[in-house]
């Protein structure tokens, strides 16, 4: 520990001695601030205890004599919380500088409420500790932007999950038929979402074929037909047959030009013809229906 350090630890220490003292009186002032009042909107006493459990925390870390520490133990118990306080301000369309100048603004009911424990204000006892308090408070706006960012981060990681699932969807075609209309690029991510969909329909559905149609596919390069060709053995393993169709003439081209074997894989143009391929391979017959006597009159 530095002389700096071993200097501000009694300071630091008295500052978490009068959080304690003085709860509830701060958690009544900051239940009134925009970051709890506009959060906790169901009855003023829920802003009031997160307040507490947020004096809670700064004391446990003040005590600690660490007032600048992010990673202090004293603020694993209020991160979520104040994580999801921050991402409820962010949605009602306040920047992250906003936020921050939001919790910047809680220190100013505490220095008052420290302050007026020293009579004096010459009192060094005194501006060491409002000092103290100062550093404990900008680091509660850095705990709070840090964990909004990593809650964002989740979110984020979360919805791409999502909408992976919902641009992969599997549809059963028939009995023993499913298909899985791929549209946009097929990178490594989307490539194991789209196996992963596969494999539980073929199990679900006892699928004997499933057809991969690619139309909406706008290129296909070595890594593409990598994933298919991945995709395509992880069915068979399953039991299915895989075909893949909507192979249109600029990909098969493009193809030939990079030498890629797609030889063992069942291939055919659209998405209409696997189907009847399927369909003949199950010994169902599709041919266009006849004319009704209506239409020849």
């Amino acid at each position: 520990m530095s002389e700096r350090d071993a200097a501000q630890e009694p300071a630091a220490r008295q500052v978490g001695a009068f959080l304690d003292q003085r709860r509830e009186q701060l958690a009544q002032r900051w239940a009134d601030a925009p970051l709890f009042r506009t959060v906790f909107t169901v009855s003023r006493d829920e802003a009031v205890e997160a307040g507490k459990a947020v004096v809670d925390a700064l004391a446990v870390v003040a005590s600690s004599g660490r007032p600048e520490d992010v990673a202090a133990p004293g603020f694993a118990a209020v991160r979520d919380q104040l994580g999801r306080m921050a991402a409820s301000r962010a949605r009602s369309g306040f920047s992250p500088g906003h936020i921050a100048d939001e919790v910047a603004t809680l220190r100013i009911s505490a220095t008052e409420l420290l302050l007026a424990e020293f009579p004096d204000p010459s009192d060094q006892q005194g501006r060491d500790a409002a000092l103290a308090l100062t550093v404990l408070m900008g680091t509660l706006r850095l705990v709070v932007m840090e964990t909004a960012l990593s809650a964002g981060e989740e979110l984020i990681a979360r919805q791409r999950e999502q909408l992976l699932e919902v641009a992969t969807p599997v549809i059963r075609l028939w009995d023993g038929v499913v298909a899985v209309p791929l549209i946009g690029t097929l990178d490594s991510a989307r490539s194991q979402v789209v196996m992963e969909s596969l494999l539980e329909a073929i199990v679900a559905q006892r699928a004997q074929y499933a057809i991969l149609d690619i139309t909406g596919v706008p290129t296909v390069d070595s890594l593409v037909a990598q994933h298919l060709m991945k995709t395509v053995a992880a069915a068979q393993l399953m039991g299915a047959e895989c075909i893949v169709s909507g192979i249109r003439p600029a990909i098969a081209q493009t193809i030939v030009h990079l030498g890629i074997d797609l030889g063992p894989i069942t291939t055919r143009a659209g998405l209409a013809d696997a189907l009847a391929y399927a369909l003949g391979r199950q010994g169902i017959e599709v041919s266009p229906r006849a004319p009704s006597v209506a239409g020849r009159r």
